[in-house]
């Protein structure tokens, strides 16, 4: 993992001739952090991108890709740019207007142990796997592509979170077998928009699914909050049951919104019709 740093302040002690470090004024070189854009290990995220190709089993009918969140109020999600970032290889990720991407496979990239870098900075956003089955009924998922999606980003690393009291995580996170096999794996998923409720339905089977499994565990203080990349997305967020086997990977995940879908973007009629 790839650790972002503060800038730094370096103390040179330059002798002159013949005299001696300590007599000596001391020149002060600040040097910028590199690190300050949001940074993802490149080479963890091939390993999220074999990962899905081992276990494809589990969405067969799914493509990869990856989508970034935000995690402040204040950040804007448009306009991002993404690129994959080495010591002398650079090469653009386009991004769709849902922020999500295909990251493209690099040799010279892997070699350098490169980057994936956004022009954001590392607090303002966060980082999932993407994996949706195609021809769901609206506003439902499926439960094995959430069981893939967890294996995928946990071990391509994108779950950041940044403090003491989530330092659990930094062995946990390690194993997306443990996190992903575990009820005590607690990776946190989002829907599209804020949630009364969550159900799953296989077959004749129907449950829904209890508070603790919503809202990040309705447990986040305000000083918790801020280091949970669930931030500014909480009445977006719930835990599935991905360890229990009893549901089967067709298990439907229906989502109860609180508000009603955004309307699709008027079609523009052809030239000739709007002449008539």
């Amino acid at each position: 993992m790839r650790l972002l740093l503060p800038t730094l302040f370096l103390v040179l002690a330059v002798p002159a001739a013949g005299g001696s470090a300590a007599q000596e004024p001391v020149a002060k070189v600040n040097v910028s952090t590199t690190r300050d854009p949001v940074d993802k290990s490149y080479r963890k995220m091939i390993k999220g991108m074999e990962r899905f190709e081992r276990e494809h089993a589990f969405a067969p009918n799914a493509p990869l890709r990856f989508q970034l969140l935000p995690r402040t109020p204040d950040v804007k999600m448009d306009g991002i740019t993404l690129r994959v970032a080495g010591d002398t290889v650079s090469v653009p990720v386009p991004v769709g207007p849902d922020n999500s991407f295909v990251l493209p496979r690099n040799e010279q990239a892997l070699r350098e142990d490169a980057a994936v870098l956004a022009n954001r900075k590392t607090t303002s956003m966060t980082w999932r796997a993407l994996i949706r089955t195609p021809g769901l009924p609206p506003d439902t998922r499926r439960l094995g592509d959430l069981r893939l999606e967890c294996r995928v980003g946990t071990e391509a690393g994108l779950v950041s979170n940044n403090s003491q009291m989530f330092a659990w995580l930094s062995s946990a996170l390690l194993s997306a077998d443990h996190v992903c096999n575990s009820p005590e794996g607690n990776y946190l998923f989002f829907a599209d928009r804020p949630l009364f409720g969550v159900r799953l339905r296989a077959g004749e089977r129907v449950e829904d699914l209890p508070f603790k499994m919503l809202y990040a565990g309705g447990d986040q203080t305000p000083e918790m909050l801020r280091f949970c990349d669930c931030q500014v997305l909480l009445d977006r967020t719930y835990y599935a049951p991905l360890w229990d086997r009893s549901w089967p990977d067709d298990t439907l995940v229906e989502f109860d919104y609180m508000t009603p879908a955004a309307p699709a973007a008027p079609v523009s009629a052809p030239a000739a019709e709007v002449q008539q």
